[in-house]
């Protein structure tokens, strides 16, 4: 389900608190004059400047600045230019600008105060301290804080020079400094400078002062931004009470007090606490103060963002719209705070759905920002920010990237790479990723985000949390269920550490992780979760909330999902009703809503009610989230299964093809992201979509042609398509000889060599604890290694040509069938249920229709195969025997598959799960005859392979023949580079490389001295058939290997603790397996399917492992194996022959040499293989399946001189 994540922050507010700092005005101004008529003007200026500072106390700077300006024009009259007196005029003058927001008119003239009092009074004064002070906040507040940081540091060393140390000035000094630090979001660094402050102010005026509040606050707000809540109270209560007793009740300090304590308890959740402390402090300004003041705007907009907080929207509304009318009247159209008011007032109808009274706002409170403080400041990047936000929820993500962007690189250049509000601006262009569904994009800029925090505000902060969430979404979303649980549950746990039981984060939380439990079927975890969630929220914001609304609409799909639909229905509708109320007609919740209504009634066959509500749905998240959303997918997939249901087959096609195309987009942008593990998992989120489409046309429109088409065209897609990419991105890299894609490959290989090495030797003095760990670490980095070549190659790969079926079609010979077999679990779209397994065939040739059809259980077919698999590798079980075996797999399979084939002579064949391990040359028809007899065969992973092997290739080195390993000794005399120096002193308790029957192998040596003279080359033989030299091979023609192959069978829950490392348990047996030096640093002769991914056979023609059971590896359905024939297909190898069981050495000899001569006189790869099966067949010696078929080709079938 779509949940509202919790934003960092979407819409800033930017006034919620006063940070107040005392600003030092200059002291009195005694200047003896000759002239009367001159002494009473001065005098008339004195009182200027009394009235106007008055005025300014009060907040009524318009009134304020013409006296101002007046007292300054009589003493520059009177005292000329150079006057310390019109220094402090001007002081004042900029003092009242600065208050306007008028910046470009304070800087000048603060900054002829500085140079007045430079001249008069030398480089070293107070007044020279105070004015440095006063033009360093001013840059502070025009957010340019590296002016400002040098200034406010040179008033410090000032103070401190001239006063000592110990002085309230310093205090003041390192107060501002502390200010300047908490602006730039370096709060480790304005701590101590608060503190300082503090403890100074303490032994200098004592625990009861006015300047000692001030700084209690001040640190008080510095400890709420870090999340320290429980730091920050008392701290706030202290000022407050020492306000009290120092300036009695009814003070602007003490309403100040109250203001900053009511918005801690806002940012904790405790809205009861926080509301009468605004009140109070509002009526407070409105009696000190009068009704019009600029502080009485900000408790009146302070107010309005807690009752937005409380969802409490109707009240919030007009209190900013007051707010925002007091401060046009008293500061003018043109100041940051009417800018700040506009943002608030456009998060409230952002918050409302209301976006298009939203939009205007935001764009003149960021022209605002822009005339006032220029294009780069800190406010007109949240100014951006929020635009982007806005976009982003009405689905205008074009307009919303380029936006968060922006705002992204100027926070960076003007609060440096490490800030709160950069982490805040990655999390929300990470919230439009995964908004957008572009998952690859979103995953490091979370995971950025999350570390930044973590540095800057501790482990502990509600901003942490709220990241962990985001982050478990996104996993969420991909299908990574295992990943996301730990982190909703840490994100939890912090919340109510943090922000206590009570609080509307804990509450989102508690829903998200209910969601999940959901998502995975765990049902009864969920329930409780969500009522919880529910209450809290109604307890805290009310009744009428979309927050409410959600938990309602979550509920009720709880209750769909269990069968409860009478419990369900009216929750559905109440949160529809809701949502419309609280965000208007058009919103995309609005759409969720609609769905989900729509899905609760054709689980209930209400098809009739279902379909418009359906397609309002559609209609809606096209307007709103544009056509390639994942949502828009959904809504068409829904629409196609009601039409199922129903038996309205041209519709449901129509709709499942065009949701089916934007998952197909979604999938090509997707993948990119993550190490294989997590790209399986985000395949297995739309696996769904693929059972259905077979099923549609199988059991419900069998004669079907655009059925058929539809199942086909998904298989295609879908199938082998990790193995696919992969290979694609690792060859793009090969392609590119730039640096850096070498040396990704490079580590990448590296790491796999050292993983595979570690696996298999675990070191004797090595606790099992820290083995484990280290096996992990290699692992984590592969995983890394393979998302960043993932992303690399992306960025330069050309656009994939669409898989359709008319493009493979082109690619099939006349005299060949494509023949794909897939399992699949059949839907039952009434039900909306999935049933058992089955394995289904779909032919292809090169004229006409696909053909498909279903072929039973794979339970069924498992203990047929599994006898036969038996009676194949025992030469002992007679032939009638073998081929009554052979005939019942058949019956089963090839069987209902050969009427369509027509007079098709050779089968491209593409087998799903355990039907890999068949090899169908030894199955038998229906006249007694082998399959081999009558086709020849060639194994792809999927049809798509074809279009991988019409690519033209790069030019080739000579073939390598390797064989006959020296088990005992290795040639290799240097490790293969730093990076592999492992010490590889094994220990023989995990895994004894001489326990295992390393027999010699005279066969291989005769055979590879035949090919190898065959071919005129030199083979690497005993010593010299190591892994350093097998390593070293550079696209060569053919490569050979013949020695001793296995495969370690695990059970497959442990392949799941392996990660992504199923490769690591296929392997070959290479020189120096058996020596077992403590000293050996060199390779271990042990050759892993994992390794040979990282082998440069880019274009290579043929490999053939002429070894046993290389065939072999962990079933994965929908992928094929995850063994030696994988790794060769990522390292580039255009076409394999591999075996399917242990092997008799002189057999293979003899079938080898045959068909290499085959080769030589230009045959088929696969032909030339087919031919000496035949033979062998006739033969009486070799006439047992046990001998001819354990090989199989898979690949390009062509002569490899064609080629």
């Amino acid at each position: 389900p779509k949940r509202p994540t919790i934003w960092a922050t979407a819409l800033v507010s930017l006034i919620s608190v006063g940070l107040i700092t005392p600003q030092p005005t200059v002291g009195e101004t005694t200047i003896a004059q000759q002239q009367e008529s001159a002494q009473e003007q001065l005098t008339k200026a004195e009182q200027l400047s009394q009235q106007a500072w008055v005025l300014k106390e009060q907040g009524k700077y318009s009134e304020a600045i013409p006296l101002a300006r007046e007292a300054l024009r009589i003493r520059q009259q009177v005292l000329g230019e150079e006057h310390a007196d019109v220094a402090t005029s001007l002081n004042h003058l900029a003092e009242l600008y600065r208050e306007m927001g008028r910046y470009s008119e304070a800087e000048p003239l603060y900054t002829q105060s500085l140079e007045i009092y430079r001249q008069l009074l030398g480089n070293e004064h107070l007044y020279v301290a105070l004015s440095l002070d006063n033009l360093g906040l001013l840059y502070s507040s025009m957010g340019r804080y590296q002016q400002a940081e040098p200034l406010l540091n040179q008033a410090l060393e000032m103070r401190r020079r001239l006063l000592g140390n110990e002085h309230p000035s310093v205090a003041l000094s390192l107060n501002n400094l502390g200010e300047l630090y908490y602006s730039m979001g370096k709060y480790q660094q304005a701590e101590p400078l608060y503190t300082q402050a503090l403890e100074m102010r303490r032994r200098l005026l004592g625990d009861e002062h006015r300047d000692l509040a001030s700084s209690l606050n001040n640190l008080a707000l510095l400890y709420q931004s870090m999340g320290s809540y429980e730091q920050a109270e008392p701290l706030y209560t202290q000022s407050l009470e020492m306000r009290r007793r120092l300036l009695g009740e009814e003070h602007p300090d003490v309403a100040n007090s109250l203001n900053n304590l009511a918005v801690l308890y806002q940012s904790m959740g405790s809205y009861e606490q926080a509301e009468p402390l605004l009140n109070q402090g509002l009526e407070m300004r409105r009696r000190l103060l009068g009704n019009e003041h600029p502080n009485v705007a900000t408790s009146l907009n302070n107010l309005a963002l807690l009752y937005q907080s409380m969802g409490s929207y109707e009240q919030a509304e007009p209190l900013y719209t007051q707010s925002l009318e007091m401060y046009r009247r008293l500061l003018g159209e043109e100041h940051p705070s009417v800018a700040t008011s506009l943002n608030n007032l456009a998060g409230l109808y952002y918050l409302m759905g209301r976006y298009q009274q939203a939009e205007p706002l935001l764009t003149q409170a960021l022209e605002i920002w822009r005339r006032l403080l220029g294009k780069e400041h800190p406010n007109v990047a949240t100014s951006l920010n929020n635009l982007a936000g806005l976009y982003q929820s009405m689905g205008r993500y074009q307009q919303a990237e380029p936006l968060y962007t922006q705002a992204l690189e100027m926070f960076r250049r003007l609060l440096g790479n490490q800030h709160p509000d950069v982490a805040k601006s990655l999390n929300n262009l990470a919230e439009l990723y995964r908004a957008m569904g572009r998952y690859q994009q979103a995953e490091p800029l979370y995971t950025e985000a999350l570390e930044m925090y973590r540095r800057l505000l501790g482990q502990e902060h509600p901003n942490v949390a709220t990241n962990l969430n985001n982050l478990a979404l996104l996993y969420e979303s991909m299908g990574r269920y295992q990943q996301a649980e730990p982190l909703l549950t840490q994100a939890l746990e912090m919340f109510r550490r943090l922000l206590g039981q009570e609080h509307p984060n804990v509450a989102t939380n508690l829903n998200n992780l209910a969601a999940l439990y959901q998502v995975m079927g765990r049902y009864q975890q969920a329930e409780p979760l969500l009522t919880q969630s529910l209450e809290i929220y109604r307890r805290l914001l009310g009744e009428e909330h979309p927050d409410v609304a959600k938990s309602l609409n979550n509920l009720a799909l709880l209750y769909q999902l269990m069968g409860r639909y009478q419990q369900a229905e009216p929750l559905y509708t109440q949160a529809l009703e809701m949502w419309r109320r609280l965000l208007g007609k058009e919103h995309p919740n609005v759409a969720y809503s609609l769905n989900n209504l729509a899905a609760l009634y054709k689980s209930m066959g209400r098809y009739q009610q279902a379909e418009p509500l359906y397609t309002q749905a559609l209609e809606m998240n096209r307007r709103l989230l544009g056509e390639e959303h994942p949502l828009v997918a959904l809504s068409l997939n829904n629409l196609a299964i009601l039409h199922h249901s129903q038996g309205n087959i041209e519709q449901a096609l129509e709709f499942l093809e065009t949701g089916l195309d934007i998952q197909e987009l979604n999938l090509e942008r997707n993948l990119v992201a993550g190490a294989e593990k997590q790209k399986r998992e985000y395949i297995k989120t739309i696996s769904g979509t693929t059972d259905a489409a077979i099923s549609l046309h199988l059991n419900s429109a069998p004669d079907h042609e655009r059925a058929a088409g539809l199942a086909l065209t998904t298989i295609l897609r879908r199938k082998g398509r990790l193995l696919d990419f992969l290979t694609h991105s690792q060859q793009l890299l090969r392609k590119r000889l730039d640096f850096q894609s070498q040396k990704l490959l490079d580590r990448l290989n590296n790491t796999r060599t050292q993983l595979a090495n570690l696996t298999y030797n675990r070191p004797d003095k090595l606790p099992l604890e820290e083995y484990r760990n280290q096996l992990n670490e290699l692992r984590n980095q592969e995983q890394e290694l393979v998302a960043k070549i993932s992303r690399r190659s992306r960025e330069f790969a050309q656009i994939n040509q669409p898989v359709t079926i008319e493009t493979i079609q082109q690619l099939i010979p006349e005299d060949t069938a494509l023949v794909e077999f897939v399992e699949y679990k059949p839907y039952n779209p009434q039900e909306d249920s999935f049933g058992n397994p089955r394995y289904a065939a779909y032919v292809l040739r090169s004229q006409g229709s696909p053909q498909g059809m279903d072929l039973g259980e794979v339970d069924a077919l498992k203990p047929l195969w599994e006898i036969l698999e038996l009676s194949l590798q025992d030469k002992g079980v007679t032939i009638p025997q073998l081929k009554q075996a052979g005939r019942k797999v058949d019956e089963k399979l090839m069987a209902k598959v050969r009427p369509l084939l027509g007079d098709s002579s050779r089968i491209l064949l593409s087998p799903d799960s355990y039907l890999n391990l068949i090899p169908f040359e030894a199955l038998v028809d229906q006249d007694n005859r082998y399959l081999v007899e009558s086709y020849g065969f060639t194994y792809l992973t999927s049809g798509r392979d074809l279009l991988r092997l019409s690519n033209p290739n790069p030019k080739l080195t000579q073939p390598v023949l390797l064989g006959a390993p020296d088990f005992d000794n290795s040639a290799q005399t240097t490790a293969l580079g730093e990076e592999n120096q492992i010490v590889a002193t094994r220990s023989l308790r995990d895994f004894n490389p001489s326990e295992l029957s390393l027999s010699p192998l005279p066969g291989t040596l005769e055979e590879v001295n035949a090919i190898a003279k065959m071919l005129g080359v030199e083979p690497l033989l005993g010593a010299h058939a190591n892994e350093a030299a097998l390593k070293q091979v550079t696209r060569p023609r053919i490569l050979h290997i013949a020695t001793h192959g296995f495969f370690q069978n695990r059970p497959e829950k442990e392949e799941l603790t392996n990660g992504d490392n199923a490769l690591l348990w296929s392997w070959l047996a290479l020189a120096g397996i058996k020596n077992n030096k403590p000293d050996n640093d060199l390779e271990d002769g042990i050759f892993t399917a994992l390794e040979a991914t990282g082998l440069n056979l880019s274009g290579t023609k043929l490999v053939v492992l002429s070894a046993c059971d290389t065939g072999l590896g962990n079933i994965s359905a929908g992928e094929g194996i995850y063994g030696l024939r994988r790794a060769l297909v990522i390292a580039g190898s255009e076409s394999q022959v591999i075996s399917l069981w242990n092997v008799n050495d002189t057999a293979t000899k003899y079938l080898m040499v045959s068909y290499y001569q085959g080769l030589q006189d230009n045959q088929g790869r696969s032909e030339a293989l087919r031919r000496i099966q035949l033979q062998m067949l006739g033969s009486p010696e070799y006439q047992h399946p046990y001998y001819w078929a354990s090989f199989i080709p898979s690949g390009n079938w062509r002569s490899m001189a064609i080629d």
